[in-house]
């Protein structure tokens, strides 16, 4: 046997492991005897339910959070801890959900923020033209159809995650961990992000990816490591790596079909939009009817003009022309109270911005929007704001140690069950949820999924906008299309496809039957 060939047959050794690593927060068990290694040039994919303890493992990787036990083995080197320094000059960089970058700055000034290549002068101002030529190759590696000087501003979310990744790539980054990256992304470019995966891969550089889309995860990784309640509870080689078998062992059962035919028929109209006009389109009408007893699926293009139809019904953006009606009465709100005041709620695209105080408890998250009926004499009672929390914390299943938990601390999911629970606690009649699984784990989207389904049965009326095609296909009762400011076409349970959707995602009509 030859050297080369002995070489190539040889094992590769692991970049990075960890043995036996533990981590404790007061009453919680975030990691225990958590074992794993990546090797150079690998796609790990890391799946677990929120709360798993995926967080705390990847702060322990960037060196935020010191481990109570364990060991932490870079390049043959053993650590008993990383620091944030110490992670980064062993080529260990973040890619996270929320990006960390500035409009205002171009692509090369982004990627090189707190490293600018300075002037030989007195002054040793910012060299920009060497900023820029030292971003374009690294623009180039990754196959980026921008330019160094491109303002960030003018790109799209998944050319920001390029950016992202160049950055990573300019401090000789050897292992690149993605937390979400495709939660916010349609399926075009989460196509374009999954081939710059690939890309990273044949160089050499080991991927983390973390992901709820687990098609995703099938497509890109080698390995699979999965979390439960803060241990790894199995690991799957690439040809084991299924959707079924992954969430079987993040939440320890089979899972059930998302889908779920309505119990009874629809009922009458509770929501009817004519001609409305929204600022984004402010030539294009929507005309739009939604019953009691239904959940109607709205489908289209990011930009297609879907979340500003919700924030116009809910009172948030203005309406330019047109009409809304509930249940046959006129209703225009220009403020979220009145439409509060009527019964129409929305569970926002952007939970931590719009749907939530962080800083605020879950009881008085729950409360806020509903104050008169937990107050006495303009003085909120705490044993009323608390016994209401608590019954939508069991009814909801909101993991906490208590209601008086701050929301900023919980799950993505948990803090979406909260969103959840203070418009439950008010009965709505008609329920707008933007967005609701984004970022979330299959076990907490199955719950949301059943929870949907019971409203409706229950009689409210539920709109449901979602880029998630195969969630508007599998929930949905029918399924409202936009193109660029008005309805496309809507669609009934027997032309579900996603050919059919995406034809009028894009304008065109329909090659067989008719919409609605």
């Amino acid at each position: 046997m030859t050297s080369a060939l002995a070489a190539a047959q040889a094992p590769v050794e692991p970049f990075l492991t960890l043995t036996d690593v533990r981590k404790t927060y007061p009453g919680v068990v975030a990691l225990q005897g958590f074992s794993m290694n990546v090797r150079p040039g690998e796609v790990l994919g890391l799946v677990g339910e929120n709360g798993a303890g995926k967080s705390t493992l990847m702060k322990i990787l960037g060196g935020v959070v010191e481990p109570d036990a364990g060991t932490i083995t870079v390049d043959g080197v053993e650590h008993r801890a990383l620091s944030v320094a110490s992670s980064m000059s062993a080529g260990i960089a973040f890619v996270h959900q929320e990006l960390n970058l500035f409009d205002n700055l171009d692509v090369a000034a982004n990627i090189f923020i707190g490293r600018e290549p300075r002037t030989g002068g007195f002054l040793r101002l910012v060299d920009t033209q060497k900023q820029r030529e030292m971003t374009a190759p690294l623009l180039a590696r990754l196959g980026a159809g921008f330019k160094p000087s491109t303002p960030l501003a003018d790109l799209s979310l998944a050319q920001r995650q390029m950016v992202e990744i160049a950055k990573a790539l300019s401090m000789n980054a050897r292992l690149v961990i993605l937390d979400e990256p495709t939660s916010s992304l349609p399926l075009s470019e989460t196509a374009k992000l999954l081939d710059v995966i690939a890309a990273l891969k044949a160089d050499g550089i080991a991927v983390i990816l973390i992901s709820h889309r687990l098609h995703e995860i099938e497509e890109a990784a080698d390995r699979v490591i999965v979390l439960r309640d803060g241990t790894r509870v199995g690991t799957l080689e690439k040809g084991e790596i299924d959707h079924d078998r992954m969430v079987k062992l993040m939440i320890g059962r089979d899972l059930k079909a998302q889908t779920a035919a309505p119990a009874q028929a629809r009922g009458p109209v509770a929501f009817r939009a004519t001609g409305v006009r929204t600022s984004t389109y402010p030539d294009k009408a929507v005309d739009l009817d939604l019953h009691k007893g239904e959940i109607l699926g709205v489908a289209g293009l990011v930009g297609s003009g879907r979340t500003e139809l919700a924030r116009a019904m809910f009172g948030v953006d203005p309406v330019l022309g047109g009409t809304f009606e509930v249940e046959g009465a006129p209703y225009a709100p220009r403020q979220a109270s009145q439409a509060v005041a009527r019964g129409v709620f929305l569970v926002p695209e952007d939970r931590k911005a719009a749907g939530l105080l962080l800083d605020l408890q879950i009881s008085q998250n729950i409360s806020l929007p509903d104050l008169p009926r937990h107050s006495h004499n303009f003085i909120v009672v705490k044993r009323k704001e608390h016994a209401t929390a608590e019954a939508q914390r069991r009814n909801l299943d909101i993991r906490a140690p208590a209601v008086t938990t701050l929301a900023g601390t919980l799950s993505g999911g948990n803090q979406q069950k909260v969103v959840l629970g203070k418009w439950l606690a008010m009965k709505p009649r008609i329920m707008i949820f933007d967005e609701p699984t984004r970022g979330i784990d299959v076990g907490t989207k199955s719950e949301i999924y059943r929870l949907m389904r019971r409203l409706a049965d229950d009689g409210v009326a539920v709109m449901m906008i979602s880029s998630d095609m195969e969630e508007v296909i599998g929930v949905s009762d029918r399924i409202a299309v936009m193109h660029e400011g008005s309805i496309s076409g809507i669609l009934g349970r027997d032309q579900f496809s996603e050919e059919n959707i995406m034809r009028l995602a894009i304008g065109k009509t329909l090659t067989q039957g008719e919409a609605e």
